[in-house]
């Protein structure tokens, strides 16, 4: 059931491994990642490439996500993605990098500003691997002062904040967005449940409905693959449609997650099961979920 909607994909990736470095795909040994081996990534990923992906969507836009660039000089990425934008068409907008909890945090944002590309940042707080090991104030985590010095920043450029963050840390995130309601957060996938075990998703569901009652948020549905499992809908209708029901149809966007996703699922498969999930739901619901929603959360002219 592909959606015939114009689809605007709030949370893709492009990179060009012949003329940029990015140490995760770039550097050996190979490192852990949750969906398994990603060696099929460890190639160029571009418009075109994207384009092909998405060929029977109708896609009206989308929206880079940093790409854990050299960290060194994350505005190289900035550059280089706004010069793609303008010679190809895509993406329509992006989320760039920069390190909070650094001293040059304020210089970076401010030359992020300079590029009306960039909508908002991007910067994976430090997590803990399970609920017990939180350790609070742990430097790089979102309740590490100096990281709260940087975020704070954001506001100052309009700029909103997309979370990747495992779901045990969510209420952190709630009290963060407490602490500084003037800036969006937007979770990236689906506040990350690792499985579809009863337990797993009960833990998910209520850190979910935790963070969704802070008045200042949004969530990407996306990056629902599962280590041993590809994409389908028997194992994903229920946390797409808890999601929704949690966040409500005006605060969720469906997203790709390419071409990482691509590991656990074609685009087309995704965007079928995003839209036989939501058949119910009605045109203008769903016309929310695949585009309206990302057009105005990301302040798009598309439709």
């Amino acid at each position: 059931m592909l959606p015939t909607l114009p689809i605007i994909d709030p949370h893709q990736h492009f990179w060009d491994l012949t003329r940029n470095y990015l140490p995760w795909l770039k550097d050996a040994p190979i490192a852990s990642f949750r969906y398994g081996d990603y060696s099929a990534l460890k190639r160029d990923y571009l418009p075109d490439d994207y384009r092909r992906d998405a060929l029977d969507l109708n896609l009206a836009g989308s929206v880079f996500v940093e790409t854990e660039w050299d960290r060194r000089d994350p505005v190289a990425e900035t550059r280089w993605v706004d010069a793609l934008s303008r010679n190809c068409g895509l993406p329509s907008a992006m989320v760039a990098h920069a390190a909070l909890h650094q001293n040059d945090a304020a210089d970076i944002l401010a030359q992020h500003a300079a590029f009306p590309l960039v909508r908002g940042i991007r910067h994976k707080p430090a997590s803990a691997p399970s609920a017990d090991k939180i350790e609070k104030g742990a430097p790089g985590s979102m309740t590490d002062p100096s990281w709260r010095r940087g975020y704070a920043m954001l506001s100052r450029h309009r700029f909103s904040f997309d979370l990747q963050t495992p779901w045990w840390h969510l209420a952190e995130a709630a009290e963060l967005n407490a602490a500084f309601p003037d800036t969006l957060i937007i979770l990236n996938h689906t506040g990350l449940p690792r499985d579809r075990s009863a337990a797993e998703l009960d833990g998910w569901r209520a850190a979910m409905t935790n963070f969704a009652a802070a008045p200042n948020v949004a969530v990407k549905i996306s990056g629902l693959g599962e280590r041993d499992h590809t994409w389908s809908l028997e194992r994903n209708r229920g946390v797409i449609l808890d999601t929704i029901k949690i966040f409500g149809e005006d605060r969720c966007m469906f997203a790709s997650n390419y071409p990482v996703d691509s590991l656990v699922g074609s685009m087309a498969t995704i965007y079928s099961g995003f839209a036989e999930a939501t058949s119910g739901m009605g045109h203008e619901v769903q016309a929310k979920l695949f585009s309206r929603n990302a057009a105005r959360i990301y302040r798009l002219d598309t439709p």
